[in-house]
């Protein structure tokens, strides 16, 4: 009997993390529940359990014994709102004292069916939002996902209002106005505390700019069977949230009982110049922290004896400078060539002098990690179309404003992050990572990975140079096994973003330095 429990438990939560991995669009969401309700499920019985699940949750929250007794509930006229009706019902057979915003005339058929109950309840309904009562909370139910058209007169007027009373919001599936899948503002959008997501995590609320008005975002797991979801995504490229389950996994834990340094990875870090000295160090420490088996770090000469003393483990390359102390010359080890190393990492702190730099390791046969300056070379020489030809996999790190030199004719990256980041992936066949409030990943195949949490104490900088020194960290000592690349990236993303997170929680967004998030990144395996 144990054991059954044993693997029923299993089974459970295997369910859920690849619940909580999926990431739809509106339009697989809609052939989703199409699918269950084909296979008999009645829309009013998947009703009643999904706002059952969002009532319990509102309890949670806002419990009786506290503060919020008084509840009001935004009605839209389809589904959504019926799920609003359905919470309103349950929260005033609890206790709470509950009351109905309802502009619209006409409403589905389930939707206005529940409204008929409610008000035969006693339930107050007002169309009016001058003539609402106080309250604690709002529960947002107006519209759903696949919403795409502005909102105007008199609903955007009514949200707006609702936005300035500075009560706590509860949006259910999405904050009414953000579009399902780019996460814009439909001319005006409910700025939620919380926003509970149905059955599965919708695209729009991981993009950027959606981020304001989403809060704080739950997903409440309806048990939306694997096999529809599966089957309806099977021929499309995924988008998939990073995990830590996921992440965890590519690390190269536990490393084998019998090894040595260089069969853990042998990474080259060219970096640096006088001007910017503490782009290689910051590099330097995010590869150490990453475990490699050996770095190497190729910087200016004159940077040699500083790299030393922060790193007295690694292999110091001094190399030829210019007059301004840019890397002139990559002048290696004798009887080693770029081929010697399991991965390199080319760009922080290099200046855009360092162009041969850059055309060099470009040619050479080893994965490439191209940031920062690297990034800037590139899109100077236009040579996107010239990395579909490397034998080995590349992978670009730009923040918004590298990613817009680089690919110039890619629509606006601010716009639709993810559309934007897969066509990049697709143009230049390597794996490309848009830095960003939600990081997000995307191979040439249109496959993505999005980071679902960060914090903005990692806009400092010199963040980046330590995720480039995290990855191509990890990078090489997953040279020799079959991981791919993709993954790596995705786990590197997400270790950074981790260690920023528990720095913040410790100093305050204000106090993680770049050097400081270093110190951060061993502490956050282990929570």
């Amino acid at each position: 009997m144990q054991n059954l429990q044993s693997i029923n438990t299993q089974h459970s939560q295997n369910r859920q993390e690849q619940i909580s991995q999926m990431v739809v669009t509106a339009g697989q969401m809609r052939d989703i529940e199409e699918r269950i309700f084909a296979a008999g499920m009645p829309v009013a019985a998947l009703m009643e359990k999904v706002a059952g699940l969002i009532a319990l949750r509102i309890q949670d929250l806002f419990p009786l014994s506290g503060n919020a007794r008084r509840v009001g509930i935004l009605v839209g006229p389809g589904h959504n709102g019926g799920d609003a009706l359905v919470v309103a019902r349950e929260l005033h057979f609890r206790g709470y004292e509950v009351w109905l915003y309802s502009p619209f005339f006409k409403l589905k058929e389930l939707t206005a069916q529940h409204l008929q109950y409610a008000q035969s309840l006693g339930i107050s309904c007002y169309d009016n939002v001058e003539q609402l009562p106080n309250c604690d909370v709002l529960i947002d139910g107006l519209f759903g996902f696949g919403l795409e058209r502005q909102l105007t007169d008199a609903i955007a007027l009514a949200i707006n209002q609702f936005n300035e009373w500075n009560q706590p919001i509860i949006s259910i599936d999405i904050p009414s106005g953000l579009h399902t899948d780019t996460g814009e503002v439909l001319g005006t959008a409910i700025r939620a505390t919380y926003t509970l997501c149905l059955g599965l995590w919708k695209l729009g609320l991981l993009q950027d700019h959606a981020l304001e008005y989403v809060g704080k975002a739950e997903l409440i797991d309806f048990d939306i069977p694997v096999a529809d979801v599966q089957a309806v995504l099977e021929n499309q490229p995924k988008i998939q949230r990073i995990t830590k389950k996921t992440a965890l996994s590519t690390l190269p834990l536990p490393r084998p009982a019998v090894t040595h340094k260089y069969k853990e990875g042998h990474l080259l870090l060219i970096c640096g110049s006088r001007r910017y000295a503490g782009g290689a160090i910051l590099t330097a420490l995010g590869a150490r922290a990453s475990g490699v088996g050996m770095l190497s770090i190729a910087v200016p000469e004159s940077l040699k004896l500083i790299l030393v003393s922060h790193l007295p483990e690694a292999l110091i390359i001094g190399c030829p400078e210019t007059e301004t102390g840019t890397i002139s010359q990559l002048q290696l080890p004798d009887n080693t060539d770029l081929s010697s190393f399991s991965t390199i990492a080319c760009g922080p702190g290099l200046t855009r002098e360092a162009t041969p730099i850059v055309q060099q390791v470009m040619k050479c046969d080893r994965t490439l990690v191209l940031d920062a300056d690297a990034l800037n070379i590139l899109a100077q020489l236009g040579t996107i179309p010239t990395l579909q030809q490397r034998q080995a996999a590349t992978v670009l790190t730009p923040h918004t404003g590298e990613f817009q030199r680089l690919f110039p004719d890619v629509p606006d990256a601010k716009h639709d992050r993810i559309k934007a980041v897969k066509e990049a992936a697709a143009q230049s066949s390597a794996v490309v990572l848009l830095k960003g409030a939600r990081t997000a990943i995307a191979n040439f195949q249109g496959a993505v990975w999005i980071l679902p949490e960060s914090t903005p104490a990692l806009a400092r900088g010199g963040s980046g140079d330590v995720l480039t020194g995290i990855l191509g960290g990890l990078l090489a000592q997953a040279a020799t096994k079959q991981i791919p690349v993709e993954d790596i990236v995705a786990t590197a993303a997400w270790w950074h973003s981790q260690a920023g997170i528990i720095a913040a929680q410790e100093r305050t967004e204000l106090g993680v330095d770049a050097f400081t998030l270093t110190q951060y990144l061993i502490p956050a395996l282990s929570t």
